[in-house]
C-alpha cells in the first residue's frame, strides 16, 4: 500500500508509546490487569484476513496452505518510517537485533516459531509471536492477527479446536480496549458471520467494532453486498469497509500486491453498484481508517491507562520499598535470616492462637477454624451417630445365640454386650483419624496464608519454608494418629462395666420390661415381678432371678422347662470372702456368687451304680448340619427383652466410650500437632 512519503502519519506518537509499552509488558512477562489498546483481527478459516494484512503491509511475508495458516496469535506492528530511508525491514521480539530485509525469511520464521511452540501438524497455541515492520509505505497501526475459526480438526488438533479458537478470540476481543477488525467474505451468509457473531457479543452495541467485506468480487451474479457496506443489515458505528483481494490464482501467478491494489481501486470505480463508496472501500482507505481510529482509541483510553499504570508504579515502589538493602556480609544475611524466620514463627502462632492483626474480619481462620472442626464437626458428628442404628434385631439376635455355647442353656449378656460393643467402639477410629487430618490440613493452610513481607523478596526461601514446615508437620501428625489408635484400642481392650454411669443389667431388664409393656408385649407376671424386684434382694439373689429371667436353649428357642432345670440343678457356692467381685455375668448385673456346674458336682460322687449291658438297636442318622445357619426367632417376650436388654447397655457404655473420645482426640492432637509449632528452634 503506497503512501505519500511527506504525509505526517496521524497519531504517531500515541501509536508508538502503546508499541513500546507493548514490547516492555512482553519482555517481561507481565500478566497486569493493565489491558493496551490493540486491534485484533477476526474471521474464519480461508475469509481472507491474512490477504488483507498483507495488503496493508504491501508485501507477501505470511505462511499460506489450503488449512488454517495463522496457528498463533501474531502480534504486528507497523512502523512508517521518515524520509528519507526508503528501508523495509522486519524485527522479532524474540530475535532482538536481527533485521529481516528479505520478507520470505520473514514468513519463514513465523512458520517455524510457529511449529516450534504449536508442532508442526497444523496445532495451535495461544502464545504470541511479535513483528514489527518498518516501511515508509505504511501507517503507524499496531494488528493481532488471531487463528481463523474452524470448524472441522485437522492434523494434531483436538476435537474441540473449534471451542479453544473461540475461547482465545474471545480473551481478546472483550476488554474494552481492544478494537475488533470483524473480517467477512461477501460470497457467505453474511447474517451467519462467525466475525460478526463473536463482535456481536463481546461488542453488543458496536461501538469497537470495523467490519471489512473481502471478496466482493466473486459474489453470485445479480446479488451485491451494497446494504451491508451501508451499514442496514447489522449496523456498526466504526462501520464497513469493502476490499477485493488477490485470487489464489493471482497469489500462484506471482500476481505483486501493487497491481493487486490497482485492480482493486478500479474494480470499485467502475463498479455499479459501488462506485457510490469507492471512497470508503479498498486497502488504503482500510489503512487510513484504521489508523485514525486506533489513534483516537488511544487517546480516549489514555487517562485512565495512565492512571493504572501510576496505580501500579506506587504498589510496585511500595513493594520494593518493603524488600529493604540488599546485604553483602554473611553475618548480616544470617542476622536476616533469623529475623524472618522468627517474625514467620511469631506469625504462625498469633494465627493459630487467634492473635494476629492481620486476620480477616469476614470469616474465621486460624485457630477458629481449628476449635470449629473439633467442636462443629468432630463431636458433633459423633454426638448424631446411634451405636443400635445400624444394628437390627437379627444381628443382636445372632450375637445372643452365638454367645449361647454348647455347655450352657442360659442367655449371658455379657458375652453379645461385649462383642457388639467392641464393634462399634472401633467406629469412632476412622472419625477421629480423620479430624486429625483435618487440622494438618488446616495447619498448612495457615502456614500458605501466614506471609511475611521480607519473605516476598526471598521466594525460594519461601519454598523451601513451606517444605520444611509441612515435613514438620507431617511429623506431628504420625504421633497424633498412633495416640488416637491408641486410645481406641485402649477401650476396646477394657469394657469397664463398673464406670458409675454404666446403666448396670438390673436397671437395663428394668427398664427393658417397661419398654416392652409399652410395645405391648404381655410378659409373664412372675417374671416381671421378678424384673421389677431385682433391687430388693441380695446381690446374689438378683443374679438368679436375672438368670432365670433371661434362661433360654442354646438354639435360641425358650424353654421355660430347661429354665427350672437350670435353676433346680445349679447350687451356688459361696466363697469365702462374700464381698468381692468376680469377672463375668456379676460384673453387669452385681452378683458376688461363684456357680457349680453340675458335671463338677457329679464327678465328685463315687459311682457305685452296676453298669448294665445295653441292648443293640438300629443305627439313628443325622442329616448334615447346613452351611448357613441362620439364628432361630422365635418373637417370644423373653427373646424381646433380651435384645433390648442389650441395645440399652450398649448404648449406654458407648455414650460413655464417645465422651472419653471426645476429649481425648482432640487433646492428642493439640498435644503432638497444633503446639508442635512452639518446639521449633528459631521461635521467639
Amino acid at each position: 500500500m503506497a503512501v505519500a512519503g511527506g504525509a505526517a502519519p496521524l497519531g504517531s506518537s500515541v501509536i508508538s508509546l502503546v508499541n513500546r509499552l507493548q514490547d516492555i509488558f512482553s519482555r517481561v512477562g507481565s500478566h497486569s490487569a493493565i489491558d493496551l489498546p490493540q486491534v485484533a483481527v477476526v474471521g474464519s478459516q480461508s475469509s481472507g484476513k491474512s490477504s488483507v494484512l498483507e495488503a496493508l503491509v504491501g508485501r507477501d511475508f505470511l505462511p499460506r496452505g489450503n488449512d488454517i495458516c495463522t496457528r498463533r496469535p501474531l502480534v504486528l506492528q507497523l512502523v512508517q518510517t521518515k524520509p528519507p530511508s526508503q528501508e523495509e525491514f522486519g524485527e522479532f521480539l524474540h530475535l532482538p537485533g536481527r533485521k529481516f530485509h528479505d520478507f520470505s525469511q520473514i514468513r519463514a520464521e513465523i512458520q517455524a516459531e510457529t511449529d516450534r511452540e504449536a508442532g508442526g501438524n497444523k496445532g495451535v497455541s495461544d502464545k504470541q509471536i511479535r513483528l514489527k515492520i518498518f516501511s515508509p509505505n505504511v501507517l503507524d497501526i499496531t494488528l493481532v492477527d488471531l487463528p481463523g475459526i474452524t470448524k472441522v480438526p485437522v492434523g494434531d488438533q483436538p476435537s474441540d479446536i473449534e471451542a479453544q479458537i473461540r475461547t482465545m478470540i474471545m480473551s481478546y476481543i472483550k476488554t474494552p480496549t481492544c478494537l475488533i477488525l470483524a473480517v467477512t467474505p461477501a460470497n457467505s451468509d453474511l447474517a451467519n458471520s462467525d466475525a460478526l457473531q463473536m463482535a456481536g457479543i463481546a461488542d453488543p452495541d458496536g461501538n469497537r467494532t470495523i467490519g471489512v467485506i473481502t471478496k466482493l468480487d466473486i459474489m453470485d451474479r445479480g446479488t451485491d453486498a451494497r446494504n451491508l457496506l451501508l451499514g442496514k443489515v447489522i449496523p456498526l458505528r466504526l462501520g464497513y469497509v469493502g476490499v477485493v483481494n488477490r485470487s489464489q490464482e493471482d497469489i500462484l501467478m506471482n500476481r505483486s500486491i501493487k497491481d493487486a491494489l490497482v485492480a482493486e481501486e478500479k474494480f470499485f470505480c467502475s463498479h455499479p453498484i459501488y462506485s457510490g463508496l469507492a471512497d470508503s472501500c479498498g486497502v488504503s482507505q482500510l489503512a487510513k481508517k484504521l489508523n485514525k481510529i486506533l489513534a483516537q482509541h488511544i487517546k480516549a483510553v489514555l487517562p485512565g491507562l495512565r492512571a493504572r499504570i501510576s496505580a501500579s508504579l506506587v504498589t510496585l515502589a511500595k513493594e520494593h520499598a518493603s524488600y529493604g538493602e540488599i546485604t553483602e556480609s554473611k553475618a548480616g544475611q544470617g542476622a536476616l535470616l533469623l529475623n524472618i524466620l522468627s517474625k514467620y514463627c511469631d506469625a504462625f502462632s498469633s494465627m493459630v492462637e487467634g492473635k494476629n492483626e492481620e486476620m480477616s474480619t469476614f470469616e474465621l481462620s486460624g485457630g477458629a477454624r481449628i476449635h470449629y472442626i473439633f467442636q462443629s464437626i468432630f463431636v458433633k458428628s459423633l454426638e448424631e451417630v446411634d451405636p443400635c442404628e445400624d444394628l437390627t434385631d437379627d444381628d443382636i439376635r445372632t450375637a445372643i445365640q452365638n454367645a449361647t455355647g454348647p455347655k450352657s442353656a442360659l442367655f449371658v449378656p455379657e458375652v453379645p454386650f461385649e462383642v457388639l460393643v467392641r464393634r462399634q467402639i472401633s467406629r469412632l477410629l476412622d472419625p477421629s483419624l480423620q479430624c486429625a487430618r483435618f487440622i494438618y490440613d488446616e495447619l498448612m493452610k495457615i502456614s500458605h496464608r501466614c506471609m511475611v513481607t521480607e519473605l516476598q523478596r526471598f521466594p525460594f526461601l519461601r519454598k523451601c519454608m513451606d517444605e520444611v514446615l509441612g515435613n514438620f508437620l507431617r511429623e506431628g501428625l504420625e504421633p497424633s494418629e498412633t495416640m488416637i489408635t491408641h486410645v481406641i484400642e485402649m477401650e476396646m481392650d477394657y469394657i469397664n462395666t463398673s464406670h458409675p454411669n454404666f446403666i448396670g443389667g438390673s436397671k437395663a431388664i428394668e427398664a427393658a420390661v417397661q419398654q416392652t409393656r409399652s410395645s405391648r408385649i404381655a410378659l409373664p407376671v412372675s417374671r416381671v415381678k421378678d424384673a421389677l424386684e431385682s433391687d430388693k434382694g441380695s446381690a446374689s439373689e438378683r443374679s438368679g432371678k436375672s438368670r432365670s429371667i433371661l434362661a433360654r436353649h442354646a438354639n435360641g428357642v425358650v424353654a421355660d422347662q430347661g429354665v427350672r432345670a437350670a435353676s433346680d440343678v445349679e447350687k451356688v457356692v459361696t466363697s469365702g470372702n462374700t464381698g468381692g467381685s468376680s469377672w463375668g455375668i456379676s460384673s453387669i448385673f452385681g452378683g458376688g456368687d461363684n456357680r457349680v456346674s453340675v458335671k463338677e458336682m457329679t464327678a465328685s460322687k463315687p459311682h457305685t451304680e452296676p453298669v448294665h449291658t445295653v441292648q443293640s438297636f438300629s443305627t439313628i442318622h443325622l442329616r448334615e448340619p447346613p452351611p448357613v445357619l441362620r439364628p432361630l426367632e422365635s418373637n417370644s417376650e423373653t427373646e424381646a427383652v433380651e435384645i433390648t436388654v442389650t441395645k440399652l447397655l450398649l448404648k449406654s457404655y458407648y455414650d460413655i466410650v464417645r465422651k472419653n473420645v471426645e476429649d481425648l482426640v482432640p487433646k492428642a492432637i493439640m498435644h503432638f500437632l497444633v503446639l508442635r509449632i512452639h518446639l521449633l528452634g528459631f521461635a521467639k
